[in-house]
């Protein structure tokens, strides 16, 4: 088995997009910013696809939905990371709106994911 199979995983892949795509977001932000909203948004938009690794690194299923709700809890911060750079307008509607596509279809393919090792548990 490889071992680093979690590489292939459709959720994998566009989580490390959103991770581009947040980055450049905040480049953007305000030099002030730096040490506070763009290190923390850039923490949990990375925290996403890290989550995703980690937990496909793991022997238990428990272990691996673990990880994966973590990866939501982050997704979810990073949204609301950018809503507060959208209300102090350091984004756009429309890239506030393209982002929250994406992140949507991120959360719709972790709770995918989650669903088929659920699955995949009850039937041991």
């Amino acid at each position: 088995m490889d071992d680093f199979f979690y590489r292939k995983l459709n959720v994998y892949q566009q989580s490390l997009l959103q991770v581009k795509n947040v980055c450049a977001l905040a480049r953007k932000f305000p030099p002030y910013e730096k040490s506070v909203l763009t290190d923390q948004i850039r923490r949990a938009v990375i925290s996403v696809p890290s989550n995703i690794a980690e937990g496909m690194g793991r022997n238990s299923v428990k272990e691996r939905i673990h990880f994966l709700e973590i990866a939501k809890g982050s997704l979810t911060e990073t949204m609301c990371q950018l809503e507060i750079a959208h209300s102090l307008s350091y984004i756009s509607d429309e890239e506030l709106k393209t982002n929250e596509a994406n992140m949507v279809e991120i959360s719709r393919l972790l709770s995918g994911l989650k669903k088929s090792l659920e699955d995949k548990s009850n039937k041991q």
